[in-house]
């Protein structure tokens, strides 16, 4: 197996548990928090392909699909490459209004495709490039980077996934 393979099946795996989670999600299920300063499922679906697409899009040099392709509009949120849900506060959360599971998992499919359409572009000696980042010591490759987005992306899926389970019990599960 070559690499791009790896990474594209990687992150082919989170839009993929993303839409086990959010199945027959009603919208008071997505924006239901176990606690007022927990996050709600809504909040960390939109978040995590935030990330992956605000760092995929740095790394391509590209816009982000947030921007580009109008999603902000399609979350009802101001066209800001920023808003990413980094730094939000717990009344931030709480206000947050995801659209509906299915444009939740359409943002996730186009953000994850456009991750691997960019990966079969890279060499195998790219990924061990270092990136400009001197606050991180040592700086990371651009391989890190890439592990590290999908772990993230992976990691908030799992909250999501607990999240649910909390609500509704583990009878849901697909795995």
């Amino acid at each position: 197996m070559k690499w791009h393979d790896l990474l594209a099946d990687g992150y082919g795996r989170v839009p993929e548990f993303l839409e086990s989670v959010l199945q027959g999600l009603t919208p008071e299920d997505l924006h239901w928090q176990p606690r007022p300063d927990s996050n709600s499922i809504g909040w960390l679906a939109w978040h995590l392909t935030r990330q992956q697409d605000a760092q995929i899009a740095s790394l391509m040099g590209a816009e982000q699909l947030w921007t580009a392709d109008g999603w902000h509009a399609r979350f009802d949120r101001p066209p800001d490459p920023e808003d990413s849900g980094f730094g939000n506060t717990p009344e931030q959360v709480a206000a947050f209004r995801a659209p509906d599971v299915d444009t939740l998992l359409e943002y996730q499919r186009a953000v994850s495709e456009r991750s691997v359409r960019y990966f079969s572009t890279l060499s195998e000696t790219y990924l061990d490039k270092e990136l400009n980042e001197p606050h991180f010591q040592p700086p990371p490759t651009l391989g890190v980077r890439i592990v590290s987005i999908m772990e993230d992306s992976m990691l908030h899926a799992g909250q999501a996934a607990y999240i649910r389970g909390l609500r509704h019990g583990k009878g849901w599960q697909k795995y």
